[in-house]
C-alpha cells in the first residue's frame, strides 16, 4: 500500500469549546470508536452570530456543551456534511433550542450498508438544500459547498474562504482511510470526488474526526494512490482464482483489527463493484457479501 502521511494526535477536552483559529472553535463529542477516532468534532464558525458544522450524535451532554458554551451568541445556521448518526442527529435539538436554519445536500440517499460504522440518520431533512458552489454567509465569513459523494451520496465539504480551509467531513480524514460502503457508498464516485479536490488550493482540511490535515493536496494524492493499489491487490488475488470477499479481506488486510473486518469487507465490495463497472471483474450473481468474484475473461 502507498505511504499515507496520517495525522492522528489531537489535543482537546471533551465537552469544552476550544479555539482553533480566529474564526473557528471546536467541541468534541464523547463518542470515540474505531470509526470516529476521538469522537465527532463539531465546528463553530464566526463570533456573535455563528454557524455550527456537524452538531454530532444525539448526546445530551454534547448538545448542552455546545449551547451552554455559546451563551450570549446566536447559532443562526447548522451545516451538515452528511447524514450518518455521528454527524447530523444533534441538529434537531440545536434547531429546537435556537431556531437555526439547517443546510445540507439533502436527506439520506440510500441504504447505509452493513459496514459496522455509524448508521444512517433518516430523520434529517435540511431547510435549505445546497449544491456545489452555493454559499452560506455570516458576519466576516463565507462557507461554500462542495459536493463530494463517495462515502455517502449526500456528502458535502465546506470551504471557509477567509481562512482557506476545507471542512472535509468524512471524505478525507487524517487519522484513517474512509469507509466506502455500498450501496450509498460508491468507490467510483469517491475517487472522482478525491480528484476534484486536487484542483483546489486549500491550505488545510479540517475533518469531522481527528486533527487538521496540512499539505492537503499531497495527502489526497496519497489517498488516491492507496485506493489504486488496493484495487490492484484485489485483481492480483483474483488472478489466483475465484474468491469471496472474506478471502480477499484476509489476504489484503493481514493485520486487521477484528472490529474493522466488516467495514473492510464493505470497502472491498466497493472496489469490486467499481472493477465490475470497468469490465475487469465478474461475479456469479448479485454482487453482495455472498457472491464469488473472478477476473473477467
Amino acid at each position: 500500500m502507498s505511504d499515507i502521511p496520517h495525522v492522528r494526535d489531537l489535543a482537546f477536552q471533551y465537552e469544552v469549546i476550544e479555539t482553533v483559529s480566529p474564526l473557528l472553535r471546536r467541541v468534541v463529542a464523547r463518542n470515540p470508536s474505531p470509526f470516529t477516532a476521538q469522537g465527532t468534532g463539531t465546528y463553530i464558525v464566526g463570533r456573535g452570530q455563528v454557524a455550527v458544522i456537524d452538531p454530532g450524535p444525539d448526546l445530551a451532554e454534547h448538545v448542552d456543551a455546545l449551547l451552554n458554551g455559546l451563551r450570549g451568541e446566536t447559532i443562526t445556521q447548522i451545516l451538515i456534511t452528511h447524514t450518518h448518526l455521528d454527524h447530523s442527529p444533534a441538529a434537531a435539538a440545536v434547531k429546537r433550542a435556537t431556531g437555526a436554519i439547517t443546510y445540507g445536500y439533502g436527506p439520506h440517499g440510500g441504504e447505509v450498508g452493513l459496514s459496522g460504522e455509524e448508521g444512517a440518520d433518516r430523520a434529517f431533512v435540511p431547510n435549505v438544500a445546497l449544491k456545489t458552489g452555493d454559499a452560506v454567509t455570516g458576519p466576516a465569513w463565507t462557507l461554500r459547498a462542495v459536493h463530494t459523494p463517495g462515502h455517502a451520496s449526500n456528502h458535502l465539504c465546506f470551504a471557509l474562504e477567509e481562512e482557506r480551509v476545507l471542512f472535509s467531513g468524512d471524505h478525507v480524514m487524517g487519522w484513517s482511510t474512509t469507509v466506502v460502503s455500498p450501496p450509498d457508498g460508491d468507490m467510483t464516485a469517491y475517487m472522482n470526488s478525491l480528484a476534484l479536490l486536487l484542483d483546489r488550493d486549500d491550505d488545510a482540511y479540517l475533518p469531522t474526526h481527528g486533527p487538521a490535515i496540512p499539505k492537503p493536496q499531497r495527502y489526497v494524492r496519497a489517498l488516491i494512490g492507496h485506493r489504486r493499489q488496493r484495487s490492484a491487490g484485489i485483481l492480483r488475488e483474483l488472478a489466483k482464482g475465484p474468491r469471496k470477499i472474506p478471502e480477499i479481506v484476509a489476504a489484503q488486510y493481514p493485520s486487521l483489527d477484528p472490529r474493522l473486518r466488516i467495514a473492510a469487507g464493505r470497502s472491498v465490495l466497493s472496489h469490486l463493484l467499481a472493477l465490475i463497472d470497468s469490465g475487469e471483474v465478474a461475479s456469479d450473481g448479485i454482487a453482495d457479501g455472498n457472491a464469488t468474484f473472478r477476473l473477467k475473461a
